[in-house]
């Protein structure tokens, strides 16, 4: 099964410069993860020294968010600053072929390692916790690790899965799906930004091989289980009042394009009556999906459009726009999206327009794996005045790619706010250090049994 979203808005070679390659100064104002009383606690101080080491790295002046994006300088300096974080802890390091940035520690040939990690890159103007936090907490939490002197009896890892988001090429979670095998070397060399450069391209001017791509399967054998940390994209744990919960599954979810076409005229002397205006469609059809999302308890958003010809005083020819959905079953997510295509038909043969409706990309339910998330509740529920509440989410991660090849589960950190893939994505200190915590229980009760 395939769970990040498939397919995403490519952006243009020159917009994704545009962050420059050298570190923005440390600001005040950076996202900080702060304590409430203002007290550093032991487990936090390397967690603390880490995130401060790796806010600055692209993030834009303007939007104050990050543009952490794939093969590019910036994307470069990240993976330095991983790399430094292995070398510094005496771990072995190594990149895999198809560019995913591996931490060991212990022999990887021994088979039955825990891995752990998420990613570094970002949307466009992204926040600063979105895949980082688990990176930082995962190197936290081996360093916690090594300071109770714990014996580990199988290998452990620390990951970062290159182009998790997808901002550059299109597609999201590249890395871990080239090596689970479900994003082959032919559609991986097709991928081009905005500005025609293909993957491989970007790849070698990075200093990497692209002709080494392809699924990885004996390193994927080597793992026994994967545990990704990461900050909730939701406000489940706020709700709840918990710091750190355990993820069931991924929502199933899909992209559909609703080309809505008409009758291109000039606004200043074409009668109403006489229109056959798409936006009238689409803007109904937009209204129409919000209400079908409220009925079933699902999300359904239209957050791209595209209009022809695009100027002021024309009545658009085409109205094109991007339906994201997402519910918790299957059988809600088609009840939602055929619910609005319904609705867009019918606005549409009102006005006039004639309407396709493509399925651009669909990713079944990931339901993690059973066993290893019940074992996650028993390591977490041995500590009595920490709560692990079970939630699903509607957003996608590696660890969903590499859940029908490997054992794979979740652990969320409170959001707030539940902002995300926004600079006010966020995560308090004391709940950033809960979670590290709460992973270095986790690889304890896996890794030193």
């Amino acid at each position: 099964m395939t769970q990040k979203d498939s397919a995403v808005p490519t952006l243009p070679h020159s917009q994704l410069r545009s962050s420059g390659g050298t570190p923005i100064a440390p600001r005040s104002d950076f996202p900080q993860p702060v304590r409430g009383d203002g007290a550093q606690p032991v487990v936090g101080d390397s967690f603390h020294e880490m995130w401060r080491e790796l806010l600055p790295i692209g993030r834009h002046p303007d939007s104050r968010g990050y543009r952490r994006f794939a093969w590019t300088g910036v994307d470069l300096e990240c993976r330095a600053w991983f790399k430094q974080q292995a070398e510094a802890r005496g771990l072995g390091y190594e990149v895999d072929r198809n560019g995913n940035q591996w931490a060991w520690l212990g022999d990887p040939a021994a088979g039955d390692a825990v891995v752990t990690g998420s990613h570094l890159d970002s949307v466009p103007d992204g926040g600063a916790f979105d895949g980082p936090l688990g990176v930082v907490s995962s190197f936290a939490a081996l360093d916690e690790l090594l300071g109770r002197g714990v014996h580990f009896t199988k290998p452990l890892a620390v990951v970062n899965f290159g182009d998790e988001e997808g901002a550059r090429f299109g597609l999201a979670c590249v890395g871990s799906r080239l090596t689970a095998g479900q994003l082959t070397v032919e559609g991986a060399q097709k991928l081009t930004d905005g500005d025609g450069v293909s993957l491989p391209r970007a790849m070698e001017a990075a200093g990497y091989d692209p002709e080494a791509i392809g699924a990885d399967p004996e390193r994927l054998g080597r793992i026994g289980a994967f545990v990704e940390l990461h900050v909730e994209q939701g406000r489940a744990l706020d709700l709840s009042g918990d710091r750190v919960g355990i993820a069931s599954a991924i929502w199933p979810h899909g992209r559909w394009r609703f080309d809505f076409r008409g009758e291109a005229n000039h606004a200043g002397t074409t009668r109403l009556v006489d229109r056959r205006d798409p936006m009238l469609s689409y803007a109904e059809t937009v209204l129409a999906a919000r209400h079908e999302a409220e009925l079933a308890g699902a999300v359904a958003t239209f957050g791209k459009i595209s209009v022809e010809p695009n100027g002021v005083n024309a009545i658009p020819s085409l109205v094109r726009g991007w339906l994201d959905s997402r519910a918790e079953d299957q059988a809600s997510l088609d009840r939602v999206v055929g619910g609005i295509e319904q609705a867009a038909r019918d606005y549409a043969a009102a006005h006039g327009i004639d309407l396709d409706v493509v399925r651009e990309s669909f990713t079944p339910v990931v339901e993690f794996d059973h066993a290893l998330r019940d074992e996650l509740a028993r390591i977490l529920g041995k500590h009595t005045d920490i709560t692990v509440p079970v939630l699903g989410t509607g957003a996608g991660h590696d660890a969903g790619i590499l859940s029908g090849t490997i054992p794979t589960a979740m652990l969320f950190v409170r959001n707030p706010t539940g902002v995300s893939h926004s600079p006010a994505e966020f995560a308090a200190e004391d709940d950033c250090v809960a979670g590290v915590t709460a992973l270095a229980d986790v690889l304890e009760g896996l890794a030193c049994t």
